[in-house]
């Protein structure tokens, strides 16, 4: 099972939003939102609802990727987030999340028996390329009891 298809079985909100997974990989996450009027704001482009979750999918993903070996002892969970929205978006919009942290040093302060944080970036972006918005989401691998 890839990722997307993971996320998409055990999370409601991605199979709501149609969310297309196109890449997912420790070093990036991409995550599309079809345009669909269901999930339009009053101006006709993507909710800020629906990009937030969009956004929030793509950090989700890379997180799964990177420290997917790590489930058995900790659970990742996001801690906070903060978003800008930068531009109108109006039809498709996709989402590229990146860590802000090595992978090898998140591990090993869990490795130390820590709770570490670490930032994922997000920007959105439509079609013709232009930055619509950006997030940070702060997530951390909780380990075990």
């Amino acid at each position: 099972m890839t990722v997307g298809e993971m996320l998409a079985a055990t999370v409601p909100m991605v199979r709501t939003l149609n969310l297309e997974f196109l890449e997912t990989t420790a070093e990036r996450a991409v995550v599309r939102l079809p345009d669909q009027a269901d999930y339009h704001n009053h101006i006709g482009g993507p909710h800020a609802g629906a990009m937030f979750t969009l956004a929030e999918s793509a950090s989700g993903a890379i997180v799964i990727a990177a420290f997917g070996d790590q489930m058995s002892r900790a659970v990742p969970l996001a801690v906070k987030a903060e978003i800008g929205y930068k531009k109108l978006a109006m039809g498709v919009v996709t989402a590229t999340a990146t860590l802000g942290r090595p992978v090898a040093d998140v591990v090993a302060e869990l490795d130390e028996g820590k709770r570490p944080e670490f930032p994922v970036v997000i920007e959105i972006q439509r079609a013709d390329g232009a930055v619509t918005g950006e997030m940070t989401v702060v997530w951390t691998l909780r380990p075990n009891a």
